[in-house]
């Protein structure tokens, strides 16, 4: 029987909704065998999520999603199968969540101008020192605090591009964040490749870019993809070389409409990219 793998998920540590351990019981219970934790430019969450797949049966892969920048956008890369302790990628994480203080206090700032003030000082007293701080912390309090109606709301109205909240982050360079998850011996997988909404060439450009910083895989199969979506990914992996990735990012009750697990089979012709580790 072939193992379901599910390799791009968030906890409570980032912008997930459940402690790692609750995401690992939801995880297993929908049917998972193999689950990468990827929070968002933090490891916290991996000790208490091994421990709970320890106890679950389930084989939790360590993994990790950094934040970078390549030609003036942003963009997202796995790290799947991490040592989590491996000096350049702790040294990364350091520069990564100063850069993600720096840019939670200006968006309190801004919050602050526009008339909710306060909103930075009691995410983190309900949320501890080791949770990155997002922009959808951010949309999920201007929820609770009758701000907004919805999460997406608040990007329309404060968060996004050109509104009164806004601003912009100096990512690492893609380059950069490569390096960082080839030296703790994982292997980089684009994220989401088609939500950047690049056009065919800029994709192109793009994956020859990844490619030649270090970049292994591609997320072929996401949460959010429909199966034109999916083919168009197998192409592009095939074209560029690349392993292919499934995973449903899936972030707990911020994503209801995900399941952990709940995703179609990769294309055939394509190399998984846990053959990658296994294979070592």
């Amino acid at each position: 029987m072939t193992a379901i793998h599910d390799l791009h998920s968030h906890s409570s540590a980032s912008d997930g909704t459940q402690r790692p351990a609750a995401l690992v019981a939801a995880a297993r219970a929908a049917g998972v065998d193999v689950l990468a934790l990827t929070d968002h430019d933090t490891t916290a969450g991996l000790d208490e999520a091994g421990r709970a797949a320890g106890e679950a049966g389930l084989r939790l892969i360590p993994g990790i999603e950094l934040s970078c920048g390549w030609e003036r956008k942003t963009l997202h890369v796995l790290g799947l199968n991490i040592d989590p302790a491996a000096r350049p990628l702790r040294e990364g994480l350091t520069e990564l969540a100063a850069l993600r203080t720096a840019r939670a206090e200006r968006i309190d700032a801004k919050l602050a101008k526009a008339g909710i003030p306060g909103l930075l000082a009691g995410l983190r007293a309900e949320l501890g020192p080791d949770t990155q701080i997002t922009r959808s912390r951010f949309a999920r309090a201007l929820v609770a605090g009758g701000h907004v109606n919805t999460p997406a709301a608040a990007f329309t109205r404060y968060l996004g591009r050109g509104k009164p909240a806004a601003v912009a982050s100096d990512w690492p360079a893609l380059a950069q964040v490569t390096s960082w998850i080839r030296a703790a011996g994982g292997v980089p997988v684009l994220a989401h490749p088609l939500r950047y909404r690049l056009t065919a060439s800029w994709l192109r450009r793009l994956l020859t870019a990844f490619v030649a910083t270090g970049g292994q895989a591609l997320e072929v199969v996401c949460g959010r993809g429909n199966p034109d979506e999916i083919r168009t990914l197998a192409l592009y992996a095939s074209r560029f070389g690349l392993a292919a990735s499934a995973g449903s990012d899936y972030h707990g009750a911020a994503t209801p409409w995900l399941t952990p697990g709940r995703l179609p089979p990769l294309p055939a012709g394509l190399t998984p990219v846990w053959s990658l580790w296994e294979a070592a």
